[in-house]
């Protein structure tokens, strides 16, 4: 009973207009929104209703949440879920927005075996289980350039939904063994390449920090496969495509090269 009171909840949602301040909101911060066909646009709106009404928005460092804040988040979040059966990112509820980059204190393994604890620059964090924690001057940096490779809101979300599979390991819900095979099987030998590329100072399409894990691969690949599809379809033709077929969609269709 509660799951059917959820969905004709948010059929009510996505059926509502976003207001036109909203929109605007999307247009100045977001240019990529503007490359997605008419169909998707739509239904991205839809999705960002959601999001809204269901997610906590919290500003950390004396930030005040706005509705520019609120919507720029949740139009790039939506933008994962196109096409697909979603519960709306489930295991997070909220998502803390500083003005600017934070520090984090991180535990690091030295060569010797000792582990130390460092304090770290970041522009965006996701929890197992949430939060996710955002700097919102990197979230409209990276949002302004549609074609760098690099969107921390995507790169975030991702992680986000690489947890729903019950481990963050660089494979999201892919919903039978089959395609878990198929997903591992690309994976892993791209993820290889990668980390011998960084190893041997090889020029990239995929950003570096995606050889430190097989986690952050996936977030990674999946900012590459929105922002620089084209390029990542000519030089990792399997990993676009195992991409495009999870997230059901095919950006090298509209975007730039």
């Amino acid at each position: 009973m509660f799951n059917w009171f959820k969905r004709r909840r948010r059929e009510r949602l996505r059926a509502m207009p976003l207001p036109a301040e909203w929109c605007a909101f999307i247009v100045r911060n977001i240019p990529y929104i503007s490359l997605l066909p008419t169909p998707d646009r739509q239904e991205l709106e839809g999705h960002v209703q959601v999001l809204l009404a269901e997610k906590k928005f919290a500003g950390c460092a004396g930030l005040e949440i706005t509705d520019e804040i609120r919507v720029t988040i949740a139009a790039q979040a939506a933008l994962l879920l196109l096409h697909r059966e979603t519960d709306y990112f489930p295991l997070m509820r909220t998502i803390l927005v500083y003005p600017d980059r934070f520090m984090v204190k991180h535990s690091i393994e030295q060569e010797d075996g000792t582990v130390v604890e460092e304090e770290v620059e970041q522009s965006g964090e996701s929890w197992p289980g949430g939060p996710v924690v955002l700097s919102w001057q990197d979230v409209l940096e990276s949002a302004a350039e549609p074609h760098d490779g690099y969107n921390v809101v995507l790169h975030e979300f991702a992680h986000q939904l690489d947890d729903e599979s019950g481990g963050t390991d660089g494979a999201p819900d892919l919903g039978s063994a089959a395609r878990y095979r198929a997903w591992a099987h690309a994976f892993s030998r791209e993820y290889e390449l990668l980390q011998d590329a960084v190893l041997e100072g090889r020029l990239l399409i995929l950003d570096e920090y995606g050889a430190e894990s097989p986690a952050e691969f996936f977030a990674v690949a999946t900012e590459c496969f929105f922002e620089c599809p084209r390029s990542l379809r000519q030089g990792h033709p399997e990993l676009y495509a195992k991409l495009a077929e999870y997230y059901r969609q095919e950006p090298a269709a509209y975007c730039k090269a």
